[in-house]
């Protein structure tokens, strides 16, 4: 359908194309392959190649690409050749025997065929048979198709899903879903899939420039990080958790380096105590500057980011069908001009954005408010998108993918369909009903009362659970590890305490801050030994044999498991103890590690759940 709407078919027979995977047990669509790698700066598209011919999985590749040419011009012109001899013959009986249906050289030739050809070959034999005399004779009634057969013709295709920000993509009509995608270089290409957790950036932004963007006040305006998820997919694709991180949040954003349409990079310069909405946008921050900011806020290294925009909202919500919400009371929000009763309702189009912007007429009509009824916009979405309706449906589906591949604007390292798609593969194995969306805590701002700033108390536990890659979900627990066995010596006095502490990942100045800190409880001797030589992801505790009572000490005052003590060798004493900070290390006195469970009071909802209603 591609090659024919477009103009670059050729002699592509898209039968040709659906071809029967022995692993899968089903037929997938084989396209041919185009360059998806090209730059594009941010905001600009892509101009897809056109489709080259492909030979046939069934076909003979073991000719030289050279000599199948020249054989096949050759062929072509022998062709012609015999084909005025047989007019000029009117169809004499001077054929070659070796070009009669039925005789040993076609047989042999035929079976080379793939299937469907041999089809095509049969019902030329047959008219070929029937023409006989000068007649005319009848063609053969060509077989029709059954449903499932028409389904994978039409676009069965290979289907994954990205299941953030609601995005679902396909392989039917690559070229043209290849050329819809943004992207932006932020200077990190990551690749598409990879070992261990994967941390996407989705960042919905609230730009009034482009299709579908204006009228809705602001006019003009260049867009801000408006809704931004820091979506985490645990290693073993168990579980996921999505952070919603609120966009009037004080913090601070760190420099940033941009690159222009010219591709020359300038640099941002980084400001303290501004909104997190700020991050993207002002001063001509693109993405990267968000994605910067969001690292520095949380400590977790992000993969990818995917942005979209107003309009990513009605088309993607369109293309589904609709997508279920419920309020659990009536609202007119004349803001955004959502009307709808109490109960569920099924929006799309403008009502669908309209949801998600509005906040006046639920909660305490902040956006912290409407963050709620973005998390449940969402988890219906998903839900939507992973249903047998949208997934087994050729027409829904492209729709969906094409309406997705336009709103993105996404990094380098997932910049086309083929890696999209590789990403969208790996992370469908989660289970909808694990992925907990939850909202970074915060507190209302003393001195702003129209910003909030950092609950520190409740935000960084839930920080250090993304970075430790644990749950919000209870999900089937792993096979317990053996517990380390815990030293047996006594606790040793404080007084008798003798350390040198070494930063090996903490943050910066801990090696210092923690001296001070032992000192100040009444250590016998606390120094600073500067920088470890390798960077520890765990904080360690190394002692000889006559050291463990000041080690068991040690590891009680900073709450540090057993499993931080490590005995050396050496059996001696006369040398101090080494404390190196690790990653996991945060501040002296609090817990390294990350807790089994969020901290009481963050607002959390499970994407399966059906009954959510906003209030």
């Amino acid at each position: 359908m591609d090659a024919q709407g477009r103009g670059h078919a050729g002699d592509v027979d898209p039968a040709d194309q659906w071809v029967f995977n022995p692993n899968t047990g089903s037929y997938e669509l084989r396209l041919n392959p185009v360059a998806d790698d090209s730059p594009s700066q941010y905001g600009g598209r892509r101009t897809s190649a056109p489709r080259q011919r492909q030979s046939s999985p069934d076909e003979d590749t073991s000719t030289p690409s050279g000599a199948s040419d020249a054989q096949g011009r050759s062929g072509s012109r022998s062709g012609s050749r015999s084909e005025s001899a047989g007019h000029a013959g009117g169809g004499r009986a001077g054929s070659r025997a070796s070009d009669r249906p039925g005789s040993r050289a076609a047989r042999r030739a035929e079976a080379k065929l793939p299937a469907q050809r041999r089809a095509r070959a049969s019902e030329r034999s047959s008219s070929a048979d029937g023409g006989r005399g000068g007649g005319h004779g009848r063609r053969k009634a060509k077989r029709k198709l059954s449903k499932k057969q028409k389904a994978l013709r039409i676009g069965g295709g290979v289907v994954g899903f990205v299941m953030v920000a609601g995005c679902v993509g396909g392989v039917y009509m690559y070229q043209r879903l290849n050329g819809n995608i943004n992207k932006v270089d932020v200077g990190e290409e990551n690749p598409a899939v990879k070992d261990g957790p994967v941390n996407i950036l989705v960042i919905g932004t609230d730009a009034r420039s482009g299709k579908g963007n204006t009228g809705y006040g602001d006019a003009g305006s260049v867009g801000h990080a408006d809704t931004t998820f820091l979506f985490h997919v645990s290693e073993d694709r168990s579980n996921a958790t999505a952070l919603s991180i609120p966009r009037d949040m004080v913090t601070d954003i760190p420099k940033c380096e941009t690159k222009g349409e010219n591709g020359e990079t300038k640099v941002i310069r980084g400001e303290q105590n501004v909104r997190f909405n700020t991050s993207l946008g002002q001063e001509e921050r693109d993405p990267g500057c968000t994605w910067n900011t969001v690292e520095k806020l949380t400590g977790v290294e992000i993969d990818h980011f995917m942005m979209a925009d107003f309009n990513a909202v009605k088309e993607l919500s369109t293309a589904v069908g609709g997508v279920e919400v419920c309020t659990a009371k009536d609202i007119n929000d004349p803001k955004s001009h959502l009307n709808l009763k109490a109960g569920r309702h099924t929006v799309k189009g403008e009502q669908a954005l309209a949801f998600v912007r509005t906040r006046h007429s639920v909660g305490f009509g902040s956006d912290l408010s409407r963050i709620k009824l973005q998390q449940q916009f969402l988890s219906a979405m998903i839900r939507k998108m992973k249903s047998g309706d949208t997934l087994t449906n050729p027409s829904k589906l492209f729709k969906l993918s094409d309406a997705a591949t336009k709103a993105l604007t996404v990094d380098t390292g997932i910049g086309s369909v083929k890696k999209l798609m590789s990403l969208a593969n790996d992370l469908k194995r989660v289970n909808t009903d694990n992925i907990t969306f939850a909202t970074v805590p915060v507190l209302d701002n003393p001195d702003d009362p129209a910003t909030v700033i950092l609950d520190e108390a409740k935000a960084e536990p839930l920080f250090k659970m993304v970075r430790a890659d644990k749950s919000l979900t209870k999900t089937k627990k792993a096979k317990k590890k053996k517990a380390e066995p815990k030293p047996k010596a006594e606790k040793a006095p404080v007084s008798e305490v003798d350390v040198s502490v070494r930063n090996g990942g903490g943050p910066a100045g801990a090696a210092a801050g923690t001296v001070e800190w032992l000192t100040n409880k009444g250590v016998g001797n606390a120094a600073s030994g500067g920088n470890a030589p390798q960077t520890l992801d765990k904080t360690r505790v190394e002692y000889t044999a006559s050291q463990e009572g000041q080690a068991v000490r040690l590891a009680d005052m900073l709450k540090l498991p057993a499993s931080a003590l490590k005995k050396t060798g050496d059996t001696g004493s006369g040398s101090s103890m080494t404390l190196t900070l690790g990653k996991d290390f945060t501040t002296a006195g609090k817990p390294v590690g990350a807790p089994d469970k969020a901290p009481s009071g963050v607002e959390k909802v499970n994407a399966g759940d059906k009954n959510v209603c906003a209030k």
